[in-house]
């Protein structure tokens, strides 16, 4: 684009992902200017309100307001990206009509195409509007209220030759590495676990929201198996699991699941 710089606001509850996201911006883009941060989405349309920028980033899950409640208050009135850890919320609002959205964590290239479609859009075309009735169906599902499909009813484990059907109902947590998910869940009563190779991101979106929550972006706890959570510093907490001494940590984006903390 020509003409004045595109002008920008960053909405993401965690300091260091917004000041990750801004850093790549940077490199991808140097002539945008951030023009305002918000930490949640109440000040995200606070800030939005004060700068008016052309472009919004904004994180799905903020305490407090997210950031599809910010968007249904900001309207057609910015170019509006979602940042979520969440794929397939993101997917249904690029279906949609969305501008476009970005998975955590942030990946350069796919910043760059991201980029390179606003460049084309900012100073040329009004933003698109996001229907009331799309914005609302991603509230609800943000909130577990999605009416959805048929939540995951079984897990399959297969280790040295022996395949395992894991009944999802038994899992206490999900936890991934690189490579790996890891399932600990109740074999007759007793604690086990095995690893599959379904990534931990497809997992969360078959579950049943109602009792299934991610916490951490490595972590998916029944909320069940959970005995007690207790606040730690920095706005996060950790969750103590019924007959199990593992611990899990929630960090900061998550936290509101716990909200009456």
């Amino acid at each position: 684009m020509s003409g004045p710089k595109a002008r920008a606001l960053v909405a993401d509850d965690e300091p260091l992902l917004r000041e990750e996201l801004i850093a790549l911006l940077a490199r991808a883009w140097p002539e945008l200017e951030v023009v305002a941060q918000a930490r949640n989405g109440r000040e995200a349309v606070e800030q939005f309100e004060a700068h008016e920028p052309d472009i919004c980033f904004l994180d799905v899950h903020m305490p407090g307001m997210t950031g599809i409640e910010a968007a249904q208050k900001i309207g057609n009135r910015a170019h509006l990206v979602f940042v979520t850890a969440f794929e397939q919320y993101a997917l249904k609002a690029f279906e949609h009509g969305a501008h476009d959205y970005i998975v955590k964590p942030v990946d350069a290239n796919r910043l760059a195409t991201t980029v390179a479609r606003l460049k084309e859009r900012v100073g040329n075309a009004a933003p698109s509007a996001i229907s009331d009735e799309l914005l609302r169906e991603l509230a609800a599902r943000l909130r577990g209220e999605g009416a959805g499909a048929e939540p995951l009813r079984w897990i399959r484990a297969s280790s040295r030759g022996t395949l395992r059907m894991i009944p999802v109902d038994d899992i206490d947590f999900l936890k991934s590495d690189e490579k790996y998910t890891l399932v600990a869940w109740r074999d007759e009563g007793q604690a086990a676990e095995a690893l599959i190779s379904t990534p931990l991101k497809q997992l969360i979106g078959e579950l049943d929201a109602v009792h299934f929550v991610q916490i951490h972006r490595s972590v998916v706890v029944n909320l069940r198996s959970v005995r007690h959570v207790t606040r730690g510093e920095n706005e996060t907490a950790t969750v103590h699991l019924k007959g199990r001494d593992e611990q899990l940590p929630v960090s900061r984006s998550y936290l509101h699941v716990f909200r009456q903390m």
